[in-house]
């Protein structure tokens, strides 16, 4: 079986949350929605905003910006809701919700255009890489770290 060769470039977004600018794979957002009220998770971090009901499914609402220790942004922009695909594998866990400050922005990515700016310090929690796309200042996010997280805290709400 011959492995397939990886691809020159990568069409990505750049979600807007807060004072970050978060880079995605393109396929990993499902939809961009109006922010709907969050139903409580008990005793959850004030990070975990509640879970929202979309689809048929009631998934969890992070706002990155409080995981990460970053600015909630500009109080007067819509907030939007993102809503990812989980990369676990987990059935219970099937998509993850983030709030957003406007609408994600589609871009072509390719290595030379993605330079990292990790100055070596510890990364706050759900970051895993600093990066510089073009012009802007962006985050890649520890998906994996913050669905074990949610799987965690949900499991004890179950």
């Amino acid at each position: 079986m011959s492995e397939q060769p990886l691809p020159r470039e990568i069409r990505c977004v750049l979600v807007p949350a807060g004072d970050l600018r978060l880079l995605l794979p393109n396929a990993t957002v499902a939809e961009v929605i109006t922010q709907p009220t969050p139903e409580p998770v008990e005793g959850a971090p004030d990070w975990l905003l509640g879970r929202i009901a979309w689809r048929g499914w009631r998934v969890p609402l992070v706002s990155f910006t409080r995981l990460a220790g970053a600015g909630e942004g500009d109080p007067d922009l819509a907030v939007r809701v993102a809503v990812l695909k989980a990369l676990g594998g987990n059935p219970e866990l099937p998509f993850i919700a983030v709030l957003t400050q406007g609408f994600p922005r589609l871009t072509t990515l390719n290595s030379e255009l993605i330079i990292p700016t990790h100055d070596g310090t510890a990364l706050p929690p759900g970051v895993r890489a600093h990066v510089l796309v073009r012009d802007d200042m962006a985050v890649i996010p520890d998906l994996e770290m913050i669905e074990r997280e949610l799987s965690g805290l949900l499991a004890v709400e179950a």
